[in-house]
């Protein structure tokens, strides 16, 4: 039964990223970036839809690692993007 939990997550997952694939590439502004911030959007998402209410079984306990570690990237991309707006005066190195 867990496998099966398991599976429909990563399906549910999957079916976010190609969905937002599709829509991205449909309104033309299909980037790494934007495909970026909506999967990670997906995966919290996706994570707190699925969430079972009495057990935490052992990969959803993993999957907190994989959920920080986009947290990270996401403040990386943003941090990069502000850095990219500010006049060159601002910035001190």
């Amino acid at each position: 039964m867990a496998t099966s939990r398991r599976m429909r997550f990563v399906h549910s997952q999957l079916a976010w990223m190609v969905a937002t694939v599709l829509v991205l590439s449909l309104l033309g502004s299909l980037s790494y970036e934007f495909f970026f911030v909506l999967s990670l959007l997906g995966l919290l998402v996706v994570t707190e839809l699925t969430a079972p209410v009495n057990v935490t079984p052992e990969w959803r306990v993993r999957l907190r690692w994989l959920t920080l570690l986009g947290l990270v990237g996401f403040a990386a991309l943003t941090l990069h993007r502000i850095m990219g707006l500010l006049p060159p005066e601002v910035i001190p190195w």
